[in-house]
């Protein structure tokens, strides 16, 4: 298996890494960083009435994901730092990546291909701009240059990287290599962010800190197409992405609350114009696909609760009358979990983690879906009983050695796709994580 070949090569680079000493404290005007993560995910045989051509495979499978990743940084000028990530990825989701709303593998992309492939995924500059306030030391990690600044500051960054990376993010809940594994429990559900089917895009975020507060504002291209391996470069077509966070402390704890609003502006279709334009047959997407903006909202809170343990909660909403253009389609959304750290049980490196998210699609998108309409991720030929989709979801990290974590990874997927008639679907899953 090729995903298994890739990281026994991998493997030996955090651990040959144990030796060395701690990161200085001084700043870093150069860095090398690199990770490696395989995912084995299977789910069993579950019920299923009938099954479409994006269903989950109800006979049961398993599958396995990979990746390779080098983070490579240097400073051209005081304050500045520019990365690019290659990476080499491999592997395929359940069922293609194909049957949940919420789909249970966050290292899983929209496109699997059975050889190892190599991609240039981030590549970017980012400017720090001191505007005082107290000294603060930036740690050094994949991505960032150990540095000196202020906390109150302004920090630019413009090129090829996630959306995710700068939005929406929340310390117990955002990292598929670290934490959870379902999308829509690593990220706002209904937050559909401009990228390519890989999780990327092309455009640019300014964050100012200042104070308790932090706002933040990007523009970024979308794909030619919705759900497309291939990103505009002239904002011909674009989403734009505002957050506002509080950071809070609760009984001396640290803690943060987020508001986010996204407006995407490029050809997709009106899910009932889709209908009409395409009965009595199956709906027609590509013919009512014209200029449109949808636009969308999302709360995401963190807060620790004692020394080590922490709860998250995001809920999200977007307009359902349209198709969903990248993420997935998921019209509204509500997560909610908790993580806790090994030192709980004098095993500091471990960590654990429970989770929960429902998500909803609008009246539009389950009559697209029971006319046979295919979304990004979901769509059984059907829907005669539509419903929520819920997922549950479990995880115990062991710390193996200092940069090797094996994680054993559980969730039940109720009504996957919306359909009653389907499911539930236990997915079971082992992620291998090692990085220096």
């Amino acid at each position: 298996m090729w995903g298994v070949r890739i990281i026994a090569a991998c493997v030996a680079l955090p651990v040959a890494a144990l030796a060395q000493p701690a990161p200085d404290a001084a700043p870093e005007h150069a860095a090398l960083h690199a990770q490696t993560t395989l995912v084995v995910q299977g789910n069993t045989a579950f019920p299923a009435r009938f099954s479409g051509p994006q269903s989950l495979r109800a006979r049961g499978e398993t599958r396995e994901t990979v990746d390779v990743t080098v983070f490579a940084g240097f400073e051209p000028w005081p304050g500045a730092e520019i990365w690019i990530n290659p990476e080499v990825d491999q592997g395929f989701g359940l069922s293609n990546t194909l049957g949940a709303a919420g789909f249970p593998s966050g290292e899983a992309y929209k496109v699997g291909r059975a050889e190892p492939y190599l991609r240039l995924q981030r590549g970017f500059l980012r400017q720090t701009i001191a505007l005082g306030g107290a000294a603060r030391t930036v740690t050094g990690d994949a991505n960032v240059l150990a540095r000196r600044t202020t906390e109150d500051r302004l920090v630019l960054t413009i090129g090829k990287f996630g959306v995710a990376d700068v939005f929406d993010t929340n310390a117990y809940a955002h990292d598929p290599r670290g934490d959870f594994l379902n999308w829509t429990l690593i990220d706002a559900g209904a937050f559909d962010y401009p990228a390519d089917a890989w999780g990327y895009s092309l455009g640019g975020a300014a964050e100012l800190y200042w104070s308790k507060w932090t706002l933040r504002a990007g523009a970024f291209n979308l794909s030619t197409v919705p759900n497309s391996e291939i990103l505009e470069t002239d904002f011909r077509q674009y989403g734009l992405v505002g957050e506002i966070e509080r950071r809070v402390r609760v009984r001396g704890r640290p803690g943060a609350v987020r508001v986010l609003l996204f407006a995407n502006r490029g050809r997709m279709a009106r899910l009932d114009d889709a209908v009409r334009l395409g009965a009595p047959g199956p709906p027609e997407l590509e013919a009512a696909r014209r200029f449109q903006t949808r636009v969308g909202a999302s709360l995401n809170a963190e807060q620790e609760i004692a020394r080590g343990v922490g709860l998250f909660l995001r809920a999200s909403i977007a307009d359902g009358r349209y198709e969903a253009f990248e993420f997935t389609d998921v019209d509204t959304s509500l997560s909610a979990g908790v993580v806790a750290g090994g030192e709980r049980w004098d095993r500091p490196r471990d960590r654990a983690g429970l989770g929960a998210v429902v998500n909803a699609a609008s009246r539009q998108r389950q009559r697209f879906l029971a006319a046979g309409g295919l979304g990004i991720l979901v769509g059984d030929g059907a829907l005669p009983r539509p419903g929520e989709e819920w997922a549950f979801e479990g995880w115990y990290a062991w710390g193996a050695v200092r940069g090797l974590t094996l994680t054993a990874d559980a969730q039940l997927i109720a009504n996957p796709a919306y359909n009653r008639d389907r499911g539930p679907v236990p997915v079971l899953a082992l992620r291998v994580h090692a990085a220096f």
